[in-house]
């Protein structure tokens, strides 16, 4: 299969690369700057393409999709940000709108540009990384405002493709990773990315166009809206 993940130069993305990699497969990872993604170029082969992609700027995501003459099978919206917690008493309406650029209109606009490639892929799958902070039903603990908001809008989005291109036959899901231990996630997250990752690539693989629309958990079953 080839494979678009952004957000490769760490964390998630870069395991995501690691493991797609390992098992065959031609990546096209994005990062902002390729220049400093050096664990990402010390996994150079045949099969790994290194793109220069900000998926807030149209420009640079349509020469992404220029760059790539090929079907793609999958894409995988894994570049995300996060801010400081956000409180009533301390909002930053700046970082908010930050946050929805990339966590939310980013992954929207690289799934458009590359949708004519993933038309004429195989597997047609498009794969948005979120997180269990944009469940409606799970917020217990209110705050982070931005982070939130921005993952609720993916999740939207993601369901909204899933109809939109269900006659196209092409998948759209969103899966939560866990409280991953990433840079994001912090050292006192207990899931380590190499698990969550193994978990992510399952669940991609078991997607049909029946659970096309569905909020995923790494390790298995649904997540609550």
């Amino acid at each position: 299969m080839r494979v678009v993940v952004t957000g490769a130069s760490r964390g998630i993305g870069l395991e995501l690369v690691r493991q797609l990699l390992a098992r065959g497969d031609v990546v096209d990872a994005c990062v902002r700057d390729p220049d400093r993604a050096t664990e990402l170029r010390a996994l150079a082969r045949p099969t790994l393409h290194i793109h220069h992609v900000d998926v807030t700027d149209q420009v640079s995501v349509d020469a992404l999709a220029r760059a790539i003459d090929a079907p793609v099978d999958v894409v995988i919206n894994n570049a995300g940000i996060n801010r400081p917690r956000q409180k009533l008493t301390d909002l930053d309406l700046a970082a908010t709108a930050e946050l929805y650029a990339t966590n939310a209109i980013g992954p929207l606009r690289v799934t458009h540009a590359l949708l004519p490639h993933v038309r004429r892929g195989s597997a047609k799958k498009l794969v948005h990384v979120t997180s269990g902070m944009g469940s409606i039903a799970d917020n217990k603990r209110g705050e982070s405002y931005g982070y939130r908001m921005s993952k609720a809008a993916l999740n939207m989005m993601s369901k909204s493709l899933s109809i939109d291109l269900r006659d196209d036959g092409i998948i759209s899901i969103v899966i939560n990773p866990g409280w991953v231990k990433t840079d994001l996630g912090g050292a006192s997250a207990p899931t380590p990315v190499e698990d969550s990752v193994r978990g992510i690539l399952a669940r991609i693989d078991e997607a049909t166009l029946e659970t096309s629309g569905s909020f995923l958990n790494w390790n298995g079953g649904t997540y609550p809206w």
